[in-house]
């Protein structure tokens, strides 16, 4: 029986291919395979991307940090040495303050001393001039009392007297200026 032979389409019949959101299975395999490679290279860089700026950021801070102790450093080294100018100021104003005290007390002993060498000079000066008033007083009144004895006697002894009483006293003196003599 040999049956006449139609004519047969021969063609395999494959299942139909189940498609997602219009891919088929090896559009999803490129997809996943695209999505994985991407996964790598971003997974792989992004924490050596993130660690890098973790590190630039604790550098940053170090150096802040740093800075930061430089400064309380001279900040600390300044105020010492403010407080030590200050300690030597402050020493410096009480020496100065001693001193000008000492030299304050021993003018006033100067001037006191001074004072009392004038007063004693003066009261010298007012003596010695109350003195030579006195002297002169006393030899104005020594000339006058001469003067007027020497009137007075001339007076007496010119009504008294006469020429020839005068040579017996003229001759009494000179003898008894010879005598003396001898």
């Amino acid at each position: 029986m040999n049956s006449p032979a139609l004519p047969v389409a021969t063609t395999e019949a494959h299942p139909p291919e189940p498609k997602l959101l219009g891919l088929e299975a090896e559009g999803w395999v490129y997809v996943g395979l695209t999505i994985f490679l991407l996964l790598a290279i971003f997974v792989a860089k992004g924490p050596k991307r993130i660690t890098d700026a973790l590190d630039q950021r604790i550098a940053e801070t170090k150096r802040t940090l740093d800075e930061a102790k430089e400064v309380r450093a001279e900040a600390e080294a300044l105020l010492a040495e403010a407080k030590a100018s200050q300690a030597t100021a402050a020493a410096d104003a009480k020496a100065i303050l001693a001193f000008a005290e000492h030299e304050a007390a021993e003018m006033i002993a100067k001037a006191q001393q001074d004072a009392e060498t004038l007063v004693q000079r003066r009261k010298r000066i007012a003596e010695d001039k109350i003195g030579a008033a006195e002297r002169t007083a006393i030899a104005e009144i020594r000339a006058k009392a001469a003067d007027a004895a020497v009137r007075a006697a001339t007076t007496i002894i010119a009504e008294r007297d006469d020429a020839a009483g005068d040579k017996t006293l003229v001759d009494k003196t000179i003898a008894a200026l010879g005598q003396r003599l001898n």
